[in-house]
């Protein structure tokens, strides 16, 4: 009996113990990640948010590259973007994924149910009565909206992205690295450059393989190269590699140089059609010396999109330089790296010729400065950690001249204000470029334009935004330019009503670092005082110009009005004139001062040889002169006209001449020597 009871109970108190029992945690194990896998998972960071930015990030990373490839070898831009809508069935048929009939109707996400169906078409059928009722009546309403279908989540669309160029191209055996490793690539290095993040096609391609799973298409050649290389890859994310497909030479007959790089991607078209159209004229504005061609293609005729954007220059900004760190910029983990990298061996050589600004003798004195565990001739390589961080202690406290802005390649105020007038046509227009000034140890340059009026341009403050002279488009409520347009410039003082002229606003910032702020890199905080001053600054000095050109035109407009009401009173005061002429007697004028000049008018006028018709006549012959001599005063004042006009450019005869151009803030003077 005992036996048996222990026996029927241990189970329930094995069963108590065992709830007891605390879960043993799982061992920590130590993973990584490679830089691909990062992004991937990570994608918002580098633009790639949903399908409808990624589609224009992808647009936008391809035309940039294209637009360096081409400057790198002083040869004027032709990018030629393509986006072609890929229909679900041709996806299918491209991954060899056959089309397969819906069995169970009710498991999809767009289905709707017979309840549903009746109550959208008895709504349908309303709108549809009202509108009836309405147009009989002869009242406008709204037009009934095309009935739309029920878009499930799994419904994606697919678009083939080509993006063609005249650059410099790529090496046949670079080809897979530059596109299939992520973090690397040929833009590194201190200078200005486009990219945010380095990534380029890289992070398309990563996209590419999250949501199509196919690969990307290159065909490159570099000048006199006889060959075109075509590549055919995708990237393994996890060991961040190329797994190329195919890879090989073709001929290449027609001797072309450059890249043409096509990626199929998931995308939405529709959303973000006019984010892609404005990123490619606010291009167009900033590179007025590239030529553009943008096409859209789908199944339906009436979707298609074609935009060109012509080149109006050949004149291109200078190439961006590569330049030396400034020692206020630096800090302990650069400094280590410059040390390990440099081939300079003592310490007077590694201050002089690895910053910038620091001059042997400076560097000597920095040294002296260090203290006596210091000396000019002691090994760099030999430097502890403690004496390193002694030299970037001095770095911080010392005083070192600021970074020139000989590194950096502006737009230009010629560029700017071209691109500005070929875009936006405007009425008038106001350009101004700052001397290069400097925040962190960096230096940077302020380009502004302020038009008013012209064609598709918004009543307000239209605000345009470039950093290394690509535009930005999103975030614009937080940047410093909107910012400082927005609050801190006073229009009306320089007669601009900021309300209902048509206000374009151009800033373009240059650095070498340009402070982005927020993970997707797409506006300029105004926290930095130095470039909010010169924000402000370089706007103010548009807007005094125009101030100038506004003030001529009002004088001009009141010139006009003035001549409008003498013209109005001309018959009425001629009818006076001729009246107290008339019916004074003849004798009266003997009264007169000086006899024989008014004698003579009052015989003529007697005689019936002056008419009321001949001092209308002399009276308009005389307000006429009066305006004419006016408009000559103000035309030698004011100059050359200040509508925009059809520019001319020379070209050279051969193509072999040198030339030097000559810049000035309006025109560029071209010597063919």
């Amino acid at each position: 009996m005992d036996g048996g009871g222990s026996s029927s109970e241990s189970p329930i108190k094995a069963k108590k113990s065992k709830s007891k029992t605390p879960r043993k945690p799982k061992e920590t194990i130590l993973k990584q990640k490679s830089p691909a896998e990062f992004f991937a998972e990570n994608k918002n960071i580098a633009g790639f948010d949903n399908a409808g930015k990624s589609l224009y990030t992808t647009v936008r990373e391809l035309v940039e590259n294209s637009l360096d490839s081409a400057e790198s070898i002083s040869v004027l831009p032709v990018v030629e973007v393509t986006i072609e809508e890929i229909n679900r069935s041709k996806f299918n048929s491209m991954i060899g994924l056959v089309d397969r009939e819906r069995v169970d109707a009710a498991l999809y996400d767009d289905y709707e149910t017979e309840k549903a169906r009746e109550k959208r078409l008895a709504k349908e059928a309303r709108a549809q009565e009202i509108q009836a009722k309405n147009a009989s009546l002869g009242k406008k309403g709204k037009e009934a909206s095309a009935t739309k279908g029920i878009k499930g989540r799994g419904e994606a669309s697919f678009y083939r992205v080509t993006c063609k160029d005249n650059g410099k191209g790529m090496p046949h055996d670079d080809i897979p690295d530059m596109f299939g490793r992520v973090l690397s690539g040929t833009k590194y290095g201190l200078k200005q450059t486009r990219g945010k993040f380095g990534l380029g096609a890289k992070m398309a391609l990563i996209w590419s393989k999250m949501s199509t799973g196919l690969p990307i298409e290159i065909s490159s050649s570099m000048r006199k190269q006889n060959y075109i290389s075509f590549c055919r890859l995708d990237i393994d994310i996890h060991k961040n590699i190329p797994h190329v497909h195919l890879h090989e030479k073709r001929e290449n007959n027609e001797h072309w140089h450059g890249a043409e790089i096509q990626v199929v991607i998931e995308g939405n078209w529709t959303t973000y059609r006019s984010k892609i159209l404005h990123y490619m004229r606010q291009m167009a504005v900033i590179t007025p010396y590239a030529q553009f061609v943008f096409k859209f293609m789908s199944d339906a005729p009436d979707k298609n999109v074609t935009v060109s954007f012509a080149r109006r220059t050949d004149v291109m900004p200078p190439i961006p330089l590569e330049t030396k760190h400034h020692p206020s910029s630096v800090d302990l983990l650069l400094i280590k790296r410059l040390i390990a990298e440099t081939s300079k061996q003592n310490l007077v050589q590694f201050l002089q010729h690895e910053f910038v600004n620091i001059s042997k003798p400076y560097a000597e004195r920095l040294i002296g400065e260090l203290g006596a565990d210091f000396n000019s001739k002691m090994a760099v390589k030999s430097l502890t950690s403690q004496q390193i961080v002694r030299i970037h202690q001095l770095f911080r406290q010392a005083k070192f001249d600021d970074p020139s802005g000989h590194c950096l390649s502006p737009a230009g105020e010629y560029n700017l204000r071209l691109g500005i007038i070929k875009e936006l046509h405007p009425d008038m227009v106001a350009t101004y470029s700052g001397s290069a000034q400097v925040f962190e140890g960096h230096p940077f340059i302020v380009e502004a334009g302020v038009s008013v009026g012209g064609k598709d341009v918004k009543q307000g403050l239209n605000i345009f935004r470039f950093a290394n002279r690509i535009p930005l488009l999103f975030e614009q409520g937080a940047d410093v330019v909107t910012r400082t347009a927005l609050k801190r410039i006073n229009w009306s003082s320089y007669k601009i009503n900021q309300i209902q002229d048509k206000i374009g606003v151009f800033v373009s910032i240059v650095s070498t670092k340009i402070p982005f702020k927020g993970t997707g890199k797409e506006y300029i905080g105004d926290d930095i005082t130095e470039i909010a001053s010169a924000v402000k600054s370089a706007i103010q000095q548009c807007c005094i110009q125009l101030k100038s050109k506004i003030l001529k035109k009002m004088q001009a407009r009141e010139q006009q009005e003035r001549k409008r009401n003498l013209n109005r009173y001309i018959p009425d005061a001629s009818s006076a004139i001729y009246n107290i002429l008339n019916t004074t007697p003849l004798h009266a004028s003997k009264k007169l001062r000086s006899g024989g000049d008014e004698e003579e008018l009052m015989r003529k006028v007697s005689e019936n040889l002056i008419t009321k018709e001949t001092l209308i006549e002399k009276l308009a012959k005389y307000v006429e002169q009066v305006d004419y001599e006016m408009a000559l005063e103000y035309a030698t004042q004011s100059g050359v006209s200040e509508q925009p006009r059809e520019t001319i450019y020379i070209q050279s005869l051969e193509a072999e001449n040198k030339i030097v151009d000559l810049h000035a803030p309006f025109f560029v003077f071209r010597v063919v020597q």
